[in-house]
């Protein structure tokens, strides 16, 4: 049985564990408020413009002037998964979660005899990608330095994705995220950026980004040709900022619970400790007691 002065220093350390981890509760919960805004706020603009493009798309005999974004390579062998994950830790399941969606995905495809690679953004997504496809990994971009996801980044990973697209031999390019809910909820999502998914037939006549009625000035293919790129990289920038929100909720969440076990280890403590320390007060009132009925 640990002694008082262990059980004291126990106690203290955990004290000191749970301040901690109440600190960064707070500090999460105030950064959770403007990433969720910038992720809420940037979610019509690249809805919209996805549709646009999918409509556009939709409408345009792919040939073999259409532009390699459009038009794919022809081929269904190459697939390469953006994961995009934190660069920092104690934020619950989040980053695993995205890795174990993306894993999923990865021996879906394998097992269909495709070969799979990964580009990473975020530290968070590299180890357990490592461990599990050593030689799948073609690059990394560093995001430790971010404060918050900006444009001009999700424009440097979109054009180094492209290059490497029509440059590589890559067919099919998956971008994999979280998707913020709610503080709760950071749903794994997997989506086909490249090449571009073509609106549905029944659907592509219908919503806002119905483009039945409209003639074109370049025509389909020349905007399609200025709008893919533009249009990955809104992509990109959406699973970035979605990203940060959902970080800093699961990061809220797992530091409330740990300040929450942290208040419950220490009740248990105290009272481990008060016992302890009235069985010894006890234990010498006995001695005092029997030494002067003995005298």
């Amino acid at each position: 049985m640990a002694s008082l002065k262990a059980l004291k220093l126990r106690i203290g350390t955990v004290k000191s564990t749970q301040k901690i981890t109440k600190a960064m509760k707070m500090v999460a919960a105030a950064k959770l408020r403007r990433a969720q805004q910038n992720a809420e706020s940037g979610r019509p603009y690249s809805s919209r413009l996805a549709g646009v493009v999918g409509s556009l798309a939709s409408r345009v005999a792919v040939g073999p002037q259409s532009p390699r974004l459009l038009a794919g390579t022809g081929k269904n062998d190459v697939h390469l998964i953006v994961v995009a994950t934190s660069d920092r830790g104690l934020a619950g399941a989040f980053n695993s979660n995205i890795v174990r969606a993306v894993r999923r995905q990865a021996d879906d495809l394998i097992a269909q005899g495709k070969t799979v690679l990964f580009y990473i953004v975020g530290r968070k997504g590299r180890p357990v990608i490592q461990r599990l496809y050593p030689s799948s990994i073609v690059a990394q971009y560093d995001t430790s330095g971010m404060k918050a996801p900006t444009y001009a980044d999700a424009q440097a990973i979109a054009k180094d994705i492209i290059d490497r697209y029509t440059t590589n031999g890559i067919d099919i390019v998956h971008l994999a995220y979280a998707n913020f809910r709610s503080t709760l909820v950071q749903e794994p999502t997997i989506d086909q950026i490249i090449p571009v998914v073509a609106a549905a037939a029944n659907d592509a006549g219908s919503g806002p980004a119905s483009l039945a009625a409209v003639e074109y000035e370049p025509d389909e293919e020349e905007i399609l040709a200025d709008l893919l790129p533009r249009n990955i990289a809104i992509q990109l920038y959406r699973a970035m900022l979605e990203n940060q929100a959902g970080f800093y909720g699961s990061q809220m969440t797992a530091m409330d619970n740990a300040t929450r076990n942290a208040g419950d280890m220490i009740n248990r403590l105290s009272i481990q400790y008060n016992r302890q320390r009235q069985a010894a007060i006890t234990t010498e009132l006995v001695e005092i007691i029997s030494g002067a009925e003995a005298l």
